[in-house]
């Protein structure tokens, strides 16, 4: 019996040994799951943090340079204006003469005269006017659209009924589109600048290249009465031509009633926001 609790002894002692030196491996690789399973998060939340601050930081840069820029344009519109002052007091009147005299007309006017027939001498005007796109878009180098254009003229002149029905937009299986350009924006396509604003009595908006273009392409209009030109011209003289275009405002304004009144009431100070909107629209005009 003394031998036999000598061996169980033995055995028992062994057996300890065996399961202690199985269970400290164990125990150290906890250890190890435990120092990454905190270390993970805190990498995650710094490099979030970093894009934060780099989204915000380019946010900033981006904010400064758009309002840098607008803050240069607002200067060079305010150099380039010299005539600020009267430019305010002719919008001024002529938005009192549109709200007053123009289109109090032009409502009674669309009572008497039906939409269709206006509709006829607002084509009619436009198609006669056919050599002032026709030259300016030659001008330009645009020979498609100089040909869409005498493509246009010959169609409506003829099918049309004088311009009176637009045969070349409405009817045709494939519409040929017109190219409107003046003097104006051919001076602007070859690089020449606006100049300072004008704004002209009953006309509204306009600036120096523009007004050189008006001027260019009154030679070619076959509503302007112009000396020396008289046989090419439909007024035989400066009243006519002012009679023809007083009555295709009115027409023209008849046909667009309410926008007036619309666009102006979006203005904190009425003669900037035309001004711009003008300037905006030709530079847009040129760039087409």
């Amino acid at each position: 019996m003394k031998f036999f609790y000598i061996f169980l002894a033995i055995i028992l002692f062994t057996f300890q040994g065996c399961t202690t030196k199985e269970a400290n491996p164990e125990f150290n690789h906890t250890h190890i799951k435990t120092d990454a399973m905190t270390s993970d998060p805190l990498t995650i939340n710094t490099t979030d943090d970093q894009k934060k601050e780099n989204q915000t930081e380019e946010f900033e840069e981006e904010f400064n340079e758009e309002f840098e820029e607008e803050f240069s344009e607002q200067e060079t519109n305010t150099a380039s204006d010299p005539l600020s002052g009267y430019n305010r007091w002719m919008t001024s009147f002529n938005d009192t003469f549109t709200l007053y005299a123009l289109n109090p007309i032009s409502e009674a006017y669309a009572t008497i005269v039906p939409q269709p027939l206006r509709l006829g001498l607002s084509n009619a005007v436009d198609n006669i006017q056919f050599p002032i796109r026709f030259a300016n878009n030659l001008l330009q180098g645009k020979f498609q659209n100089s040909s869409d254009e005498l493509g246009r003229f010959i169609i409506n002149s003829t099918v049309g009924l004088a311009g009176l029905i637009d045969v070349a937009t409405n009817q045709m299986t494939t519409p040929i589109p017109a190219h409107d350009e003046d003097f104006g924006q051919t001076l602007g396509y070859y690089g020449i600048g606006s100049g300072f604003h004008v704004v002209l009595p009953f006309i509204g908006p306009s600036n120096i290249r523009d007004i050189v273009g008006i001027t260019a392409d009154a030679y070619l209009s076959p509503l302007v009465n112009v000396r020396g030109l008289e046989n090419y011209k439909i007024p035989n003289n400066l009243g006519q031509t002012i009679g023809i275009y007083s009555v295709h405002t009115i027409n023209k304004t008849s046909l667009h009633l309410g926008e007036y009144e619309n666009l102006r009431e979006d203005a904190v100070d009425l003669y900037p926001f035309f001004r711009d909107i003008y300037e905006q629209k030709r530079n847009a005009d040129i760039a087409e």
